[in-house]
């Protein structure tokens, strides 16, 4: 009955590993699970191609050209986006400062797994282990998810720089992903937590009672009665 409070944490983990793992992909791979995107309708010059739109993922950032046509780079960790107007009178940089931090989200995804195996396992210690491991998954998602704010507010703040361009800066469904995911690994946690809880209080009960022996003293004067 005890295990039957695990279930739901293991549900929970299994849903926040989907999630995690599909904005760890993001772009160039998955072009709608990006973390920020501009809108950038006064039109830009991003690595000489005349865009209207560029979208931030964990690996790449890739822009759309006037005619729909998608430009993506190859991924790399910690990459560098030059956007100017299209009279390169001023520009700015998203630099790889901003975008290295973004690696945190497959790493966040690797331990999330992992609780997910051990959260399997009846026994005690090993669901402690998965309870334990889910909080550290949560503890990086959660990171994660501040970085993803901090380009958005980066990125928002540089494009709203440039009048000519524009620009309107919004969160992506890869951002709002990660937020779903942390919620998930918080309540997996704790709800792993709760049932190894359980499975010791029903352990603690589980041991055999047996009824105590009373001794009653003998009276004196019976000690000299014959047998």
């Amino acid at each position: 009955m005890a295990r039957m409070f695990c279930i739901p944490g293991i549900i929970f983990l299994f849903c926040a590993f989907i999630l995690s793992i599909l904005v760890s992909i993001s772009l160039p791979f998955l072009p709608a699970l990006d973390i920020a995107r501009s809108h950038l309708n006064g039109g830009a010059v991003i690595n000489g191609n005349v865009v209207n739109q560029v979208r931030f993922g964990v690996w790449a950032a890739c822009s759309y050209e006037t005619n729909g046509a998608r430009v993506c780079p190859d991924p790399s960790h910690g990459y560098s986006v030059p956007i100017s107007d299209t009279n390169k009178d001023a520009s700015v940089i998203i630099s790889s400062a901003w975008t290295r931090g973004l690696a945190v989200h497959p790493v966040a995804t690797a331990v999330t797994f992992i609780a997910l195996l051990f959260s399997f396992s009846s026994h005690v210690t090993v669901t402690l282990i998965a309870s334990i491991l889910s909080f550290l998954a949560a503890l990086l998602t959660l990171i994660a998810f501040v970085i993803d704010i901090a380009l958005f507010a980066f990125l928002h703040h540089e494009v709203g720089n440039i009048s000519s361009l524009q620009g309107r800066t919004i969160t992506a469904p890869g951002f709002w992903l990660t937020f779903v995911s942390l919620i998930l690994l918080l309540l997996a946690a704790c709800t792993v937590c709760f049932g190894r809880r359980k499975d010791r209080m029903a352990g603690a009960s589980s041991y055999p009672s047996y009824p105590m022996t009373s001794t009653s003293k003998t009276p004196f004067w019976k000690r000299f009665r014959r047998n």
